[in-house]
């Protein structure tokens, strides 16, 4: 699996920020696999991290400090939800079109995911297996969203993406998943 993209998130405009942070997701793609690689730097003692757990699916992660990514065939409304938090946990959801939930995912969806931190660094690598998700139709081009909330200490929230729609932060307006996947090449 190689490297085929890395881009950087931004924030909202009208939710908080730290100026001092700085946002990069690298996504590499391969036959059945999608991994991202999602890097936060700057002062990180002024950001709420989740203590590490057990791995496990949890919801509402969006409210603290998490990384999401939406994938949807291109062109399709349909697309899947995941979150990723520090502390290992996960969540993944189904949608039908625009934040109408079919479903929610189970332990046969569970991501990889390996988290490192320092004071000035976070580092969160998640690894899909798009073979076991029933939006991947063949070859299809895929449309990716990428986004992040960052919880402050204070306990305000920062809402980070690669694209923003107009208006409020929601990364699960079509417009939100901007970056398009062509499908990878047959590994031989």
């Amino acid at each position: 699996m190689s490297l085929i993209e890395s881009v950087r998130l931004r924030c909202h405009p009208l939710t908080p920020v730290d100026a001092t942070l700085r946002m990069q997701v690298g996504i590499s793609h391969s036959p059945g696999t999608l991994a991202f690689a999602f890097r936060v730097a700057g002062d990180l003692t002024r950001v709420r991290v989740p203590p590490p757990s057990a791995p496990r699916i949890a919801h509402q992660l969006w409210e603290h400090t998490c990384f999401e990514v939406f994938v949807a065939v291109a062109g399709e409304p349909a697309y899947r939800e995941f979150n990723f938090a520090p502390s290992g946990e996960w969540a993944g959801y189904d949608f039908s079109g625009y934040r109408e939930v079919v479903g929610l995912a189970d332990d046969t969806l569970a991501p990889g995911i390996a988290v490192r931190t320092s004071p000035d660094r976070l580092e969160l690598d998640a690894l899909v297996h798009l073979d076991r998700l029933s939006l991947t139709r063949g070859r299809a081009p895929l449309q990716l969203g990428l986004s992040a909330v960052i919880e402050a200490i204070d306990g305000t929230l920062s809402y980070w993406a690669l694209h923003h729609p107009d208006g409020k932060p929601d990364f699960h307006h079509a417009d939100a998943r901007s970056l398009r996947l062509e499908p990878p090449a047959a590994e031989w």
